[in-house]
């Protein structure tokens, strides 16, 4: 595809200029990506407040996340159907997106009084971030190809510690759940003007007409079907992490006969999902690009599949031992993300970039609601080790599929330069 030339003058001196709109294009989307998806576990950092306050059941609670999950599914696979991330204009789309999400999120901290009204409101947030983070990866697709698996490890980076935010800020203020859900509101209307003034890239091609059969054809060939396998395994562990690891670290601490404080847990959270969770992105997505993508997200599976195992055997355990585990399993478990979507890119015509990515996603977070959902039953069935082992399947039959797929996909270019 030929990149559309819009810098003037040899080709030497443009690229510099590119590189320079291409990562402030980046560093605009991924800022927007923290702050709306800060809205995803708004809810579920609150949880232990609104479980009191409401007198929610253990099974209870985690519907303020299952809802979201189950809103993105709907609002994603719409979108993909009708094409919208190929068809309308991406910034605008990402902007609506943000701030209908931060609108229903706000009507959650404002008017609900228990799970009847803030299900639905948590329903349509899920359905608002499908126009977010789907059409973030395309649009910084659109800005770059040699160091595509880089740049989407930024946003994966910003999905990581927008949906960690929440727990910083959930621990910060305790039981005061309304003004935790209002700050990431906030956050994510204030995502919407930031969505709202990036750019298309050079690299995009909008689809021409509606394709009826679309999603149908991505599951006929080989290739999409493949790194849809790879992602789907990464999304049986990665959000089943991301909600139940602050419980599992306070009920193995308890176990260890030292108690957790609400803060504390909170801290080590957003520490080991967040922060070594951004730098798992960053990471994956260099090496990625340099070694190959599919394999690259083989080996970070199985090394997030090897801590679901070690997390487990640890559990009541030393604290010593149990933090460093968490912080490479914070690291390992979203490493992989970016190269699924990079490795969807190269096998999609670029038509529809934004609707393999958008079904892509939509179906991944259908089975985040199975392990959500069910591990806490595991957990009451079983105990903790047993439930955290079961998520270690998920990445590590996804490693094979990732290992199937690298033959298929372009060898890594040898240059480490920019080519946005």
């Amino acid at each position: 595809m030929t990149a559309r030339r819009w810098v003037t003058g040899p080709a030497a001196d443009r690229a510099p200029v590119q590189d320079t709109v291409a990562g402030r294009e980046l560093a605009l989307i991924a800022t927007a990506q923290v702050l709306a998806l800060s809205t995803w576990f708004a809810a579920s950092a609150a949880g232990p407040a609104l479980r009191v306050e409401w007198g929610l059941s253990g099974s209870q609670v985690p519907l303020l996340t299952s809802a979201v999950q189950v809103g993105f599914v709907v609002g994603a696979l719409t979108s993909a159907a009708l094409m919208l991330p190929d068809r309308l204009h991406a910034p605008r789309l990402m902007a609506y997106g943000a701030l209908g999400a931060a609108a229903s999120t706000a009507l959650v901290a404002a008017l609900a009084h228990g799970l009847v009204l803030a299900v639905p409101l948590r329903f349509l947030t899920g359905v608002f971030l499908a126009g977010v983070y789907p059409v973030g990866l395309k649009l910084a697709s659109s800005w770059f190809l040699e160091q595509r698996g880089f740049a989407l490890g930024v946003l994966v980076g910003a999905l990581t510690l927008g949906s960690s935010l929440p727990q910083l800020i959930g621990g910060t203020l305790g039981g005061a759940w309304r003004t935790t859900l209002a700050v990431a509101a906030g956050l994510c209307a204030l995502a919407g003007l930031l969505a709202s003034r990036t750019k298309v890239g050079p690299h995009a091609v909008a689809a021409s007409r509606l394709q009826p059969g679309i999603l149908l054809d991505l599951l006929r060939q080989r290739g999409p079907r493949l790194a849809n396998l790879g992602y789907f395994g990464h999304m049986w562990e990665l959000y089943a992490v991301w909600t139940w690891v602050p419980a599992y670290l306070a009920a193995s601490a308890d176990a260890a006969g030292s108690p957790m404080s609400d803060t504390g847990r909170g801290v080590v959270a957003f520490v080991a999902l967040g922060v070594f969770g951004v730098l798992g992105c960053l990471l994956g997505g260099r090496l990625g690009d340099r070694w190959g993508r599919a394999r690259v997200a083989a080996v970070a599976m199985v090394a997030s599949g090897t801590c679901c195992l070690l997390a487990a055997a640890l559990y009541g355990g030393p604290p010593a031992l149990l933090l460093p585990v968490l912080a490479v399993w914070g690291a390992t478990v979203i490493a992989d993300s970016a190269m699924f979507s990079a490795c969807t890119t190269s096998v999609v015509d670029p038509a529809c970039t934004g609707t393999a990515l958008t079904f892509q996603t939509a179906v991944g977070f259908l089975v985040t609601v199975i392990t959500i959902q069910g591990l806490p039953l595991v957990v009451t069935a079983t105990g903790w080790p047993v439930a955290i082992a079961c998520l270690a399947a998920g990445p590590l039959g996804g490693a094979i599929a990732m290992m199937r797929l690298s033959p298929l996909l372009p060898q890594p270019m040898k240059s480490t330069t920019s080519s946005p």
